[in-house]
């Protein structure tokens, strides 16, 4: 469980896996997202949603690569 959750940091702090500037979008993506819909009745629903979704992503792209060891896509992301 340590390798694992070690694994999982080290890409997720990657700078080969995801640019700054795209994690600086994402994340100006998600808060925008989050004020403009905060107080609409689907608010928690769609956030649960894409939660999920990101998860089960997350989660795929993880069985791509085999752990995060092997490149898949196209790219040669392995970190």
């Amino acid at each position: 469980m340590d390798d694992t959750l070690r694994r999982e940091l080290r890409v997720a702090f990657s700078r080969k896996a995801q640019p700054v500037w795209f994690r600086l979008g994402k994340w100006i993506a998600i808060i925008a997202f989050c004020w403009l819909m905060w107080g609409h009745p689907y608010f928690w629903p769609v956030l649960f949603g894409a939660f999920v979704l990101g998860l089960l992503l997350h989660f795929f792209w993880r069985w791509k690569t085999k752990r995060w060891t092997q490149p898949w896509g196209g790219w040669d992301d392995v970190v």
